[in-house]
């Protein structure tokens, strides 16, 4: 993982500033992280018992006396 990286675009902070906006951030960040919950995602039983679809058939290969 990266370091954070911060750009000051307007005004001229000072360092008990810039701290005390990483410590908000930061806070924040930490909170978010923790009550995120990734939604378990599992195939429904249709998904799961569909076979894949079959390739396409080869026109080349004669197929007895069908063959056209």
């Amino acid at each position: 993982m990266q370091p954070p990286r911060v750009q000051v675009v307007a005004g001229n902070p000072n360092e008990e500033e810039l701290a005390a906006l990483f410590a908000v951030v930061s806070e924040a960040y930490v909170r978010e992280a923790e009550e995120a919950i990734a939604d378990d995602v599992r195939p429904s039983a249709w998904s799961r018992t569909q076979r894949p679809l079959r390739r396409p058939l080869r026109r080349d290969i004669p197929w007895g006396r069908f063959a056209g």
